[in-house]
């Protein structure tokens, strides 16, 4: 993260397992949360990255154009991107910026807490956020 970054973030990461939603097909969720500052809480990370799995791949794609969706019409700023081999959606809003898609079963989520990382940065570091996010540990 540090290295992508060009920094280094305060505090330790922070990993939280969320539970299935079988109402949205969800079958699995793990939120990590980077760069919270000493003595605050999760909503003051800078980045936080989610991997969310689902019941099958229509499900997953579905969840992702209806998050698109809902952001576009809260007036975010929408733009396709290359994630390694894939797609994803950079997302522009007001409070963050996310990289949203899904590659089979799963989907991801890196999002830019408060800015953080420069707008002019955002195409140079989230891809990479999210292609390490769905890349198997070696």
């Amino acid at each position: 993260m540090n290295a992508t970054l060009g920094q280094e973030l305060p505090g330790e990461p922070r990993i939280i397992v969320g539970i299935k939603e079988p109402g949205i097909g969800r079958t699995g969720k793990i939120d990590c949360y980077y760069g919270i500052p000493p003595k605050q809480n999760l909503p003051a990370a800078k980045i936080v990255i989610g991997l969310s799995t689902y019941s099958d791949e229509l499900t997953a794609r579905t969840r992702v154009d209806e998050s698109i969706e809902a952001e576009r019409r809260e007036g975010a700023k929408i733009t396709e991107v290359d994630v390694g081999k894939q797609k994803g959606t950079l997302i522009e809003g007001k409070e963050e910026q996310l990289l949203i898609g899904s590659l089979g079963k799963s989907t991801f989520v890196v999002r830019n807490k408060q800015n953080f990382i420069p707008q002019a940065k955002l195409i140079a570091i989230l891809p990479v956020l999210a292609q390490q996010s769905m890349t198997p540990p070696v």
